[in-house]
C-alpha cells in the first residue's frame, strides 16, 4: 500500500539533480562556517542558521531555471524552517519510542538513491562532496527519513484497518466515481483546537492565494509562497492519486471541473484547502493475460544431492515427453511442491508473475500442452506444462483492491496528518529570530 510521507524532501544541492522521489533536505556542510548560531529551539533539540541556510540554498538551486516561481527570501526562509521543525520533532518522538535504523539500512537507501539516479554509489558521493556537502551529512538525513518513515508506519499500523463491509458501502455510494486526477493543492492550515482568531487569519491568508492565482500567479508560485502542506515546495503538486482515494469533499469539488480550473477555499477539519485539477484521466477494463500449468518439483536434500536432483527432473522429463507416462500420476508420487503434488501438479489458472519471475520466463517461452526442459530455480528443479492460456477481465476484483488500497492510504493520510498536528500543537517551538516568526508571532516557546 502506498504510505503518504509526511516529509517533503527537498533537492540536495548537487550539480546532478536527484528525482522528487530520492530528494533530501540536506543538512549544513561541514566547512567551517564564520559565524553560526541558533534560529530555534525546538523540544530538546535545536535548529542553527548554517542548517537552515543550506537548506535554502538546495530550494533556490532546485528552482534555479525558474527562480521566480520563488517567493520573496523571508517567506521561503520561514517555509524552509517550519518543515525542519517537523523533521526535528519526528526524529525526537521516534528517538523516544526506541525506532533506530541501523548503518546497513542506511547503507541500502544510499545504493537505492545511486541507482534511482543512475549512478554508482561512488558517483553519488563525488556528487555530494561537488557540491560542498559531505557525504556524512547525506547520510545522516537519509537516516533521518527512514526513522521518520518507520515513524509514520508505526503510527498507522494499529489505526488503519479495511474492512470489507467498507469496501462494499464505498463501490455502491452514489457518489463512488473511479478514474484518476493530477492535482495542485494548497493548503492554509489550522492548529489543532484553533481559535476564532486563527480560523480568520487562516481564512484571510486563502483568500490571498485565490487572489494572487485569479491575478495570474502561477499555481505552482502561489503553492510555494501561501501552502503550508508537506507538499508545498513542489509546488503543491499531489500527482495522480484515484478519485476513490482523496477526500470525498475534494472529489466532489473537482467532479465537474475541467483541467486547469481551480476552486475556491474549501474548509475542511484541518485548515483550508484550495485544488487545481491539472489533468483527468478515465477508468479502463483491467484484462489480464492468465496461464493455466502444472509443474513438478524436485528439491535437493540432505538425501538429493543438487546433481542428483536436475537427474530425477531429467528422467521424469524422459518418462512424460518420450515414454508418455502420466504427468499428473508423476506429480502426485514425485513433487516436493506442497501446494500442487496432490492435485496432480495443477497450478490453477495465474497471472504470469504470480509464481515468480523464472516461472513467468519459461511459462511465455512454451505453447499449451508443451513441456519445458527442466529447469532450475531457488526452488529446485521444474518440469512444467503449459495447459493454457486466456485473456481474463480482472476489472471487479482489481476495483475491489483499489477501493481497499484508497480507503487505506485515506485513513493512513488523515491518521498521520492528526498525529502531526497534535505532535506540533504539543511542542516546545521558540524561533529566536524575530524575521523568521510568522507575523504577528510573539517570541518564545509556542505551541502550533
Amino acid at each position: 500500500m502506498k504510505q503518504p510521507f509526511a516529509l517533503f524532501l527537498l533537492a540536495i544541492a548537487t550539480a546532478t539533480a536527484l528525482p522528487t522521489h530520492a530528494q533530501l533536505l540536506p543538512q549544513a556542510a561541514t566547512g567551517k562556517q564564520p559565524l553560526d548560531r541558533i534560529v530555534a529551539v525546538v523540544d530538546d533539540g535545536v535548529i542553527l542558521q548554517s542548517e537552515l541556510n543550506e537548506a535554502v540554498r538546495s530550494v533556490q538551486q532546485q528552482y534555479a531555471s525558474n527562480p521566480g516561481t520563488l517567493p520573496p527570501m523571508d517567506v521561503l526562509q520561514r517555509q524552509v524552517l517550519d518543515r525542519l521543525i517537523l523533521m526535528k520533532l519526528q526524529v525526537q518522538r521516534a528517538d523516544d519510542q526506541g525506532i533506530r535504523v541501523s548503518d546497513a539500512d542506511v547503507d541500502q537507501a544510499v545504493n537505492a538513491v545511486a541507482q534511482q539516479n543512475k549512478m554508482s554509489p561512488e558517483q553519488l558521493r563525488a556528487a555530494v562532496e561537488q557540491s560542498g556537502s559531505s557525504f556524512a551529512a547525506f547520510r545522516r538525513q537519509l537516516s533521518e527519513q527512514l526513522i521518520a518513515q518507520r515513524l509514520h508506519d508505526s503510527v498507522i499500523r494499529d489505526q488503519v484497518n479495511i474492512t470489507d463491509s467498507e469496501i462494499n458501502n464505498m463501490l455502491a455510494s452514489p457518489s463512488y466515481k473511479a478514474g484518476e486526477v493530477h492535482l495542485g493543492h494548497i493548503q492554509i492550515s489550522l492548529p489543532a483546537g484553533a481559535s476564532a482568531a486563527d480560523i480568520k487569519a487562516a481564512q484571510e491568508k486563502a483568500t490571498q492565494a485565490i487572489n494572487a492565482i485569479h491575478g495570474g500567479m502561477d499555481f505552482k508560485a502561489a503553492a510555494i509562497r501561501f501552502s503550508d502542506a508537506q507538499d508545498a515546495l513542489d509546488g503543491g503538486d499531489l500527482g495522480w492519486r484515484r478519485v476513490d482515494e482523496i477526500p470525498p469533499a475534494f472529489a466532489d469539488a473537482v467532479a465537474n471541473m475541467k483541467a486547469g480550473d481551480v476552486t475556491p477555499a474549501l474548509r475542511g477539519p484541518t485548515g483550508f484547502h484550495i485544488l487545481k485539477l491539472i489533468e483527468q484521466r478515465a477508468p479502463s477494463r483491467q484484462v489480464v493475460q492468465e496461464f493455466h500449468a502444472r509443474q513438478i518439483l524436485i528439491k535437493p536434500s540432505e538425501l538429493l544431492t543438487p546433481e542428483q536432483a536436475h537427474q530425477k527432473a531429467e528422467d521424469l522429463y524422459n518418462r512424460i515427453v518420450n515414454k508418455h507416462e502420466d504427468f499428473a500420476k508423476l506429480a502426485k508420487e514425485f513433487s516436493k511442491d506442497d501446494t500442487t503434488a496432490n492435485n496432480g501438479g495443477d497450478m490453477g489458472w495465474f497471472m504470469q508473475g504470480d509464481w515468480g519471475s523464472i516461472i513467468a520466463q519459461h511459462m511465455a517461452e512454451l505453447k499449451d500442452d508443451q513441456v519445458s526442459q527442466p529447469f532450475q530455480s531457488e526452488a529446485g528443479w521444474h518440469v512444467l506444462q503449459r495447459l493454457g492460456s486466456r485473456e481474463s477481465d480482472r476489472t471487479a476484483e482489481m476495483e475491489r483492491n483499489q477501493a481497499r488500497q484508497a480507503i487505506g492510504n485515506r485513513k493512513a493520510e488523515q491518521a498521520y496528518d492528526d498525529y502531526l498536528r497534535e505532535m506540533r500543537s504539543s511542542a516546545y517551538v521558540n524561533i529566536l529570530v524575530p524575521e523568521l516568526r510568522e507575523p504577528n508571532e510573539p517570541q518564545g516557546g509556542k505551541s502550533s
